[in-house]
Parts: structure tokens; C-alpha cells; sequence
């Protein structure tokens, strides 16, 4: 079976498009979904976050909640604001954020090339969200929200995007916090199966973001198949729901670390020691790291330029040479004894989509006692840390702009 393939994708008919479209379902908590979807009954987050129409407090994981999800699908559909696009076809989506804009391939991506690694992780999943995912994929019968794919760019490709985008999209919109979202459907027999042949052509795929929903896929399909005496590896539950970008339109915005306290350690001190494997330099104003092995620290009111010792950064490993790798290793455990940021309670985490500014606010409201702000981590990065087998550490990259859901779902 080839690694991705057209869809018949569920969509909102085009008047509807801009009342269902929603932030991914684990950007917002419980409540911020309440008050976003407030007097907007189509909004997709009733589909992904429906414990917003049961009492507040409502444990997300109960029977009720994923009941609840049913119930305001089919009445979605009863009420026609979703349609289903039939026969099945690609899409385009394209996604404007200012001046960067990006143009990925919807699409469904294949299981059994995610088993075997032809479709690339980084990260590392936790069971309990995984289980959230598989069970709402089984009850919807359904994939709901895409898992954002990359690949390195292909010449085929990028002309085949240009061909089609010169046609007005079926859908133009900008949503809420100013993101344009915009769909072309790719229909033309001839355009998709050269789609599905150059993507077959390439060695592999990289997840982006998205890795409890990819594992979520793979676990409803393998317990689909063991199910189905009549499985044939063509059914719908053996691919995902996925957009897939080319590498060099993709944006990693920096992921920034917070810390409560400075293990004991007086500012100087602290500054003191951090200096043994860091060039520390005050600055007069806030910045962000210009290059790789660059970072910036906010304390007390001020601001530093940090820049690791070049003996410092490894050349052969692909995770150790990361930028959130380096400050774990000669800076947050040493000197904080912070070893472990994926449970340590001492530390959090902010994306760069926030600013500079919320570090202020973090450390100047006196719950924090140092920011670090981080160079972001590059695509080849990423897809080397990938290509090695390897895992990232945890909140490695932050992707800008997000794909929104409701956009197009996939039915089982």
C-alpha cells in the first residue's frame, strides 16, 4: 500500500467553515474551550473538547465526556453543517501567518510505514494521552484532528502546489488569533497519482507535532485488523489523518524554560558558576539567541548573554548537540540540580509564540527566578535526531502557525 493516498475527507460546508474550525484540541484547557466556543454551537471544540457541555469539573476521561463527543458529531451532521467530499481526493492547506506562509498536502498517511519507521518520530508519548486518542477515534469512528508531517522538499511537488493554488481556494478564512486557513481540493486524477507516486518515492516522513495521534492511529488500526477476519490492509482505519509540509517552509518558533528557584544559590553565585561553562555578558535590553549555542537569561531585573564554551557542544550526537540538551547538561542540572525537566515540578516551559515579554512576567511576578530564552531548533535537526532513531528532550520545538480542527477529518 503506498505511504499516503487521497481521502474522502469530512468537511463544514463552506458558509459554516469559520463558526466549526477550532485551535487543536491540546492548545486550550477545559476552560478556555469553554469560553471560546461560547455562543458558537458548530464550533469544533464540541467535537474535540466536549466536556465543555457537561458541569464544569467534568473529568475529561469519563465515559460521559466521550459520549458527549458522539452526540455532538451526529448532530452536526443531522444539522448538514458537515459534508463528506466524495470520491476521495487531496487537498491543499495552506496556512498564513504575517509574512510566512506555508502550503501542505492533507491527506492520509499509512499505519504499517508509521510501524515501521518509514514515518520518523522524535518524541517520546505518554500513555494516558494516548489512550484519550485511541478511545476517541473508536467511539467517533473518526480522526478529527491531522498529525502535522514534514518532508524535504521535492521539486515535482512544489510544482504541482503552484499549478493548483493558482485557483481561487474553496476556503479563504482567517481565524480568530489572525491565522489565514485556506483549502484547494486536488481532484484530477492525473495530479493525485502523481501525488501518490513521487510521495512513495521518498525514503521517509517526519512527525512534527502530533505523536499521540499518530500512536493512537496505529493502535485502532492493529486492533481493527485483529478484529476484521475479512482485513485487507485497504481499509480506512489503516491510514491517518495527516498535512504534510515541506521542510523549508516549516517555522520552529524557541521553546523557553522558566525555573522557580536557583537551588539555593544566591543571583551572583548562581552567575558565578554558570559562567564556568558559559561566556556571560549583561545586556542593556531584551533579546533573543542569534545563533546555535547562544542563550539568553533574564534574572533579577536584567538581562545576559550566555554563550556555552565551543569545547562544550558535542559534535557526533544529534540530541546531546541540541540546544535544550546543552542547558540541561551544563547549566539547569548542574547548577539547579534540575535532571529530569520532563517531571521536575521546579521547572515550566513557555513558547516562543508568547514573547520575550511573558519571561519578564514570569520572573518580575516573582513565581519564577530566571528565564532562558533558547535558539530554536532547526528542521535538519530535527529530521538528524529522527534519522538516528533517536528521542528529543521533552518541549524541543514549538510549531507556528497550528493547524486548525474541523477543518477536514477522516472517517473510518
Amino acid at each position: 500500500m503506498p505511504l499516503i493516498r487521497p481521502f474522502a475527507g469530512l468537511r463544514p460546508l463552506p458558509e459554516y467553515t469559520n463558526q466549526v474550525i477550532a485551535p487543536p484540541y491540546d492548545v486550550l484547557n477545559s476552560e478556555e474551550a469553554r469560553l471560546r466556543a461560547k455562543d458558537r454551537p458548530w464550533s469544533f471544540l464540541h467535537i474535540s473538547k466536549p466536556e465543555i457541555d457537561l458541569p464544569p469539573g467534568t473529568d475529561p476521561h469519563s465515559d460521559a465526556v466521550y459520549a458527549k463527543c458522539v452526540e455532538n458529531l451526529q448532530k452536526m451532521l443531522n444539522a448538514g453543517i458537515l459534508h463528506q467530499d466524495i470520491p476521495a481526493c487531496y487537498y491543499l492547506y495552506g496556512l498564513t501567518m504575517g509574512d510566512h506562509q506555508q502550503i501542505g498536502l492533507a491527506a492520509v498517511a499509512n499505519v504499517n510505514d508509521y510501524n515501521k519507521n518509514r514515518i520518523r518520530k522524535h518524541e517520546l508519548t505518554r500513555p494516558d494521552k494516548e489512550d484519550d486518542r485511541v478511545r476517541q477515534i473508536d467511539i467517533l469512528n473518526a480522526q478529527t484532528g491531522p498529525v502535522f508531517l514534514t518532508y524535504k522538499h521535492h521539486p515535482v511537488i512544489d510544482q504541482l502546489v503552484n499549478t493548483v493554488i493558482a485557483e481561487p481556494p474553496i476556503v479563504d478564512l482567517t481565524a480568530d488569533d489572525g491565522i489565514i486557513h485556506q483549502l484547494w481540493i486536488v481532484s484530477d486524477d492525473k495530479l493525485m497519482n502523481t501525488i501518490t507516486h513521487t510521495f512513495d518515492s521518498m525514503d521517509c516522513l517526519y512527525i512534527a507535532d502530533g505523536h499521540h495521534r499518530s500512536a493512537a492511529a496505529s493502535r485502532v488500526a492493529s486492533s481493527r485488523r485483529a478484529h476484521n477476519p475479512q482485513h485487507t490492509g485497504d481499509e480506512p482505519y489503516n491510514y491517518f489523518l495527516s498535512v504534510i509540509f515541506p521542510d523549508n517552509q516549516m517555522q520552529i518558533l524557541d521553546y523557553n524554560r522558566v525555573v522557580r528557584d536557583l537551588n539555593g544559590l544566591t543571583a551572583s553565585t548562581f552567575l558565578e558558576r554558570v559562567a564556568k561553562n558559559f561566556e556571560v555578558n549583561y545586556s542593556r535590553h531584551a533579546f533573543k539567541p542569534q545563533q546555535g549555542g547562544e542563550f539568553c537569561l533574564f534574572i533579577q531585573g536584567k538581562w545576559y548573554q550566555l554563550k556555552i564554551h565551543p569545547d562544550k557542544i558535542p559534535t557526533q550526537d544529534p540530541v546531546a548537540s541540541l540546544e535544550v540538551s546543552l542547558l540541561t547538561e551544563h547549566l539547569l542540572a548542574p547548577i539547579l540540580n534540575i535532571t529530569d525537566p520532563r517531571r521536575d515540578k521546579r521547572i515550566d516551559f513557555v513558547g516562543g509564540i508568547r514573547g520575550l515579554q511573558e519571561l519578564e512576567k514570569r520572573v518580575n511576578s516573582g513565581e519564577m527566578a530566571a528565564a532562558f530564552a533558547l535558539y530554536p531548533t532547526s528542521m535538519p535537526a530535527l529530521m538528524a535526531v529522527a534519522d538516528a532513531g533517536k528521542i528529543m528532550p521533552p518541549k524541543s520545538t514549538w510549531f507556528e502557525p497550528k493547524l486548525a480542527d474541523g477543518l477536514v477529518s477522516h472517517l473510518l
